[in-house]
């Protein structure tokens, strides 16, 4: 029950102009309770009972391939300089023809924006679709601390952007 601290030297033919906030506080508790419950039980799914099974698991993750470019615009694929006009090409020799292989763009900071977008989209004509751009972790240090080209992201310190965005098709 709502009250009011009003003094009797007021007029008492006024309206009470306080909220009662009891009743919403019990309904949001209420609602709080339901969802705290509820959330849990919409993101298990369907409960199934598994078979066992003797096959090993799929673990043929292979590492990403990093393609990277320096300040100076030259074309790295690991620590191989690659022509311009043979990035393509080489990058399927190198990903042995596996177009869902995972390609990590890594460029110098101060290459123009137009130069990162044409590689992107050298790779994306190649067929690839896993392409993401590879920035430094925040806070990361930025002496000599260049991970291996073909080195995992995360591993290196560096985490991948979202996925670039390559053809309308793509994942």
């Amino acid at each position: 029950m709502g009250a009011s601290l009003r003094s009797h030297d007021e007029d008492d033919d006024a309206p009470m102009t306080d909220i009662n906030v009891t009743p919403l506080v019990d309904v949001m508790l209420v609602l709080l309770i339901v969802f705290m419950i509820a959330a849990p039980l919409m993101t298990s799914g369907v409960p199934v009972d598994l078979p066992k099974t003797q096959a090993k698991p799929l673990n043929d993750q292979k590492p990403p391939l990093a393609v990277s470019i320096d300040a100076a615009g030259k074309y790295f694929i690991g620590n191989e300089e690659i022509p311009t006009d043979l990035l393509a090409s080489t990058l399927k020799n190198h990903a042995e023809n596996e177009l869902d292989r995972r390609i990590h763009v890594r460029a110098d900071k101060e290459l123009p924006y137009r130069t990162v977008l044409e590689v992107m989209g050298q790779i994306s004509t190649a067929g690839f679709t896993k392409v993401a751009l590879v920035s430094e972790a925040p806070g990361a240090s930025t002496k000599n601390t260049a991970p291996p080209p073909n080195a995992p992201a995360a591993e290196a310190g560096a985490a991948p952007a979202l996925p670039a965005p390559v053809a309308p098709a793509a994942q």
